[in-house]
């Protein structure tokens, strides 16, 4: 696939909001007029991950996707990162754009939790969402708290930080090797949207915090009371590669316990598709948020 030809992509609006005090970077694709559907990112990630769904979305959609805190060209935090936060720059986020609309959401991966999440916490916010690749955490042990705080102790005296890629080109070919689906020319453009030249050097966009260690562990039983208080119809979106992802082997061991807690869900798998599900098959996943979100 690496050489076939690609739809062409519409160029975005940029804009930039203060959201909590904090610059964020959003990307609008689509007419103005349209309605709105929020489209947010996952980690290490950026607004542009939808250039290459924007094309068939677009059409009927003003697409609004921003940069979370520390990723993209939004504002960093200089400092450990509260998972809770990127919660509240939702709320504040709709409350700016959408204050009278309940909004419809569609979430990759860490946007998905926290889309999730949001959902269940202001259920009369949302209006319809897709959860891609989103479906929580593996769950935790109490035991491991102690190791935990140990570990984030350890990186306030030594920030965390990550490993630069040694050119666009190198960090092109390493996403194409972990999404073999992928265009070439997309992936040239998101190494070129994921880094920034410093002193003739290439660096992330992300905030080396992000690499840090949580040091509140993850709490499932937590989040599928959240998934429980959603009111909105769900949509799962699944890669046909289960488990391609590092994180996905406990979470699909217990995935009926998870989808037990959405009352309205539906599901769709997106065949030949690893977790990057926008980047290997942008065609097949768009027509299945666009069929999903038209039932609104």
């Amino acid at each position: 696939m690496h050489g076939m030809s690609t739809t062409p992509l519409p160029v975005p609006a940029s804009r930039t909001l203060i959201l909590r005090g904090r610059s964020h970077r959003l990307l609008h694709w689509g007419d103005t007029d349209a309605p709105m559907l929020f489209l947010l990112h996952g980690w290490m990630d950026c607004a542009e991950t939808f250039s290459f769904i924007a094309p068939y979305l677009a059409r009927d959609w003003q697409l609004v996707a921003p940069d979370w805190r520390g990723f993209g060209h939004s504002q960093w935090n200089g400092g450990p990162y509260f998972f809770p936060d990127y919660l509240a720059d939702l709320d504040a986020l709709l409350e700016t754009l959408s204050p009278d609309t309940p909004a419809c959401i569609a979430g990759h991966s860490m946007g998905a939790m926290i889309a999730g999440l949001y959902a269940g916490a202001r259920p009369e916010r949302v209006e319809r969402l897709a959860l891609m690749e989103g479906f929580g955490l593996n769950a935790t042990d109490p035991g491991q708290a102690p190791g935990r705080y140990a570990r984030w102790l350890a990186e306030q005296r030594t920030p965390p930080a990550f490993q630069v890629p040694a050119s666009l080109e190198v960090l092109a070919a390493r996403l194409l090797a972990r999404n073999p689906r992928m265009h070439a020319e997309h992936a040239s453009l998101m190494a070129r949207a994921l880094t920034r030249g410093v002193d003739g050097a290439l660096v992330y966009r992300a905030d080396p915090w992000h690499k840090g260690v949580n040091p509140a562990l993850y709490r499932l039983e937590e989040a599928k009371a959240c998934w429980r208080a959603i009111t909105c119809p769900v949509l799962w979106v699944m890669a046909g590669d289960e488990g391609e992802h590092p994180m996905a082997k406990g979470v699909l061991a217990t995935l009926d316990a998870r989808r037990a807690c959405f009352a309205r869900l539906s599901e769709v798998t997106i065949a030949d598709a690893g977790h990057m599900l926008q980047w290997e098959q942008p065609a097949a996943l768009a027509a299945a948020l666009a069929g999903f979100f038209a039932q609104g």
